[in-house]
């Protein structure tokens, strides 16, 4: 299962420095959850390795103002504690997947 990304605990999971990606997403988007069963299946595929989860930003919005984020869904890939890759809007499990081997 995806981890849930809160205004409480989002600096310090990057701060943690372990690779990870962060799905912005709301409820009511779409494209959000077109992704959204991509985004499960990963977190449970790479659970150990690399921390995958979504920031929800009807429910908070530090993370989303602190990153940029204008448009969702935005997927935020970290590594060492660094943002290194952004995606905006829809991708495929292939590509996704391949962004997240990027991290490893």
């Amino acid at each position: 299962m995806a981890y849930i990304f809160t205004d409480e605990n989002y600096k310090s999971e990057i701060e943690s420095g372990k690779p990870m990606v962060i799905d912005f997403w709301a409820e009511w988007c779409g494209p959000c959850k077109a992704i959204a069963p991509i985004v499960e299946d990963l977190a449970k595929e790479y659970e150990g390795r690399v921390l995958i989860g979504k920031y929800d930003v009807d429910e908070g919005n530090d993370a989303a103002v602190d990153f940029g984020v204008r448009n969702i869904p935005t997927l935020l890939f970290f590594k060492d504690g660094q943002l290194v890759d952004r995606q905006v809007g829809s991708i495929s499990r292939d590509a996704l997947t391949a962004k997240i081997d990027a991290l490893l």
